[in-house]
């Protein structure tokens, strides 16, 4: 029998509240699937394979009839929860199980062809599934990953510009101008259980991305967003102590002031609650503070990596928050470079002025503090402690894509990387192997271009184009083999990357977007790219 309209209207105004509590953190974390369906919620989390699939599916009734039915039922002989939840949650249609490659494509039709794959139309939701409508085009990087993806955005931009849709990439920053707008920052991703944390806040890049094409104006055009996503990031930096942290704010010793990642919730990530669960009972640790440093990762974009965990090796151990890394204080480099830029377009000199200032010491203090002299590279910093990891990973090459590093700094970081990351098919991630997708063989398309632009911007033009020829090499050969493009591969051999806690998936939004950018920058490297493929399916 349906359920009344009061109930359908009570579910809705519960999934709204939820979406809108954001800027509040407890109540945020206070509102999630684990409370709508209690002891149901764990058990599907601990049993179905991918976590994902109940936090993205569509409830076929309120929470509180399926909730009241699971109880009636678990207990009855045969009770199968798999069969259950396959009947009381509708998943959304795949858009793109029935696309298969074009044999006649080379690799750069194909990225063009997929861009329509990938595209999600603008739209209402009906507030009972965790997707939060944008107003406008989107692209998403491809398989299990169907909503927009904060920092995959910048690199598939890329793409989006080659093949001549800078329309599309115009829409892009559209819609995160309008999350900031609406959420007071830009969540990892368009899905409620996304809300309590952001991801590499590459905001501003996009917007000096646009502003390549259409001028100083985009800068001016978004300046709302980009002084309100600085507030976000800098919320508590105001009279904080020296040695002190607030949310993604950590004062250093001397005064000098960086970010860390953080997460509002320290309870599991929902999407992944049976994998965070395991992890923190292994760990012997205060269960919450290992829920909050898991999230934290996961804002970092690198989730999962040694160069989170305390003893380089054991996912437990892992201790984010008590990091400020290079990527993420480059990035604010950027940002504070980004508002002074706009204000002086918008002729608030003394605006600029402060901003400048502000970038300026902290590109001091990145060179300071996360500069490691005896690898020569930059490195995460542990605040507390007051000094640098010994981890070698490619987030080194951050302060060279935004132009924080000395030269002196970027040649030796270019060693380094030299001997340590280059592997024979592009930049590892780190020098450590753990199973883990953020380390040793992985290479990923986002840390190709941030290695091989910085690299070329400091001059170390050989490296860099070592490091492309590599990886397009690597791209092509496999798309020519199994006529896809994947999220990460292995770059120590010819395949595809592995490990994580999910499977490969294909697709894939920024691997199609730098390579899309790497063809055009080194079109020889593709010359021989003309044998037939083999046709696959996106998913």
């Amino acid at each position: 029998m349906p359920m009344p309209r009061r109930a359908w209207a009570a579910w809705l105004s519960l999934l709204l509240s939820l979406a809108c509590a954001s800027q509040a953190a407890a109540q945020t974390c206070a509102m999630g699937y684990p409370q709508l369906y209690g002891r149901l919620f764990e058990d599907a989390q601990k049993a179905l394979p991918d976590g994902k699939w109940l936090m993205d599916s569509k409830p076929n009734q309120p929470p509180a009839g399926i909730v009241a039915e699971y109880e009636n039922l678990r207990k009855q002989p045969g009770f199968d929860l798999k069969a259950f939840l396959a009947k009381q949650f509708t998943q959304p249609p795949a858009n793109d199980d029935d696309y298969r490659t074009d044999p006649s494509h080379d690799v750069r039709q194909h990225i063009d062809a997929l861009w329509t794959v990938l595209e999600r139309k603008p739209g209402a939701s009906d507030g009972r599934t965790s997707l939060l409508p944008l107003p406008h085009r989107y692209i998403v990087p491809g398989g299990r990953f169907d909503e927009i993806y904060y920092w995959d955005s910048y690199f598939t931009m890329l793409g989006l510009e080659e093949s001549g849709r800078h329309d599309l990439a115009v829409d892009m920053v559209k819609n995160f101008a309008w999350l900031i707008d609406h959420y007071g920052h830009i969540p990892n991703g368009n899905r409620t259980y996304y809300l309590s944390r952001s991801q590499p806040p590459f905001f501003a890049a996009m917007v000096e991305l646009l502003a390549e094409r259409d001028g100083k104006s985009a800068l001016t055009a978004y300046l709302p967003q980009l002084e309100k996503e600085y507030a976000f990031w800098m919320e508590g930096s105001d009279g904080l102590a020296p040695g002190a942290a607030h949310r993604r704010v950590v004062r250093l010793a001397d005064g000098s002031l960086l970010n860390r990642y953080w997460d509002d919730c320290d309870t599991p990530r929902e999407e992944s609650y049976g994998n965070d669960v395991a992890t923190a009972a292994a760990s012997g640790r205060p269960l919450n503070q290992v829920y909050r440093n898991l999230r934290a990762g996961a804002e970092s974009g690198w989730d999962f990596s040694s160069r989170w965990m305390a003893d380089g090796k054991t996912l437990a151990t892992i201790r984010v928050v008590d990091i400020a890394p290079p990527d993420l204080n480059s990035l604010m480099f950027n940002l504070e470079s980004a508002l002074a830029q706009a204000y002086a377009a918008a002729g608030r000199r003394d605006k600029a002025a402060r901003m400048d200032e502000r970038a300026d010491r902290r590109k001091a203090a990145i060179r300071r503090h996360l500069w490691n002299a005896k690898l020569g590279v930059f490195a995460d910093h542990l605040w507390k402690e007051g000094k640098t990891t010994d981890h070698v990973t490619a987030a080194a090459l951050y302060p060279l894509f935004f132009g924080v590093a000395d030269q002196a700094q970027a040649d030796q970081v270019a060693a380094r990387v030299r001997t340590t990351l280059l592997q024979p098919h592009g930049l590892a991630s780190t020098a450590v192997d753990t199973g883990q997708q953020w380390d040793l063989p992985n290479g990923w398309a986002p840390l190709q271009w941030i290695a091989i632009q910085g690299l070329n911007d400091y001059g170390q033009k050989d490296l860099a184009a070592t490091i492309a020829r590599r990886w397009i090499a690597l791209n092509v050969a496999l798309y020519k083999k199994n006529g896809k493009l994947v999220e990460k591969y292995d770059v120590s051999g010819a395949a595809e990357g592995g490990g994580g806690e999910y499977p490969l998936q294909d697709g894939f939004g920024w691997t199609n977007g730098v390579l899309r950018k790497l063809i055009a920058m080194y079109p020889e490297a593709t010359k021989a790219e003309t044998a037939p493929r083999a046709e696959a399916a996106v998913n």
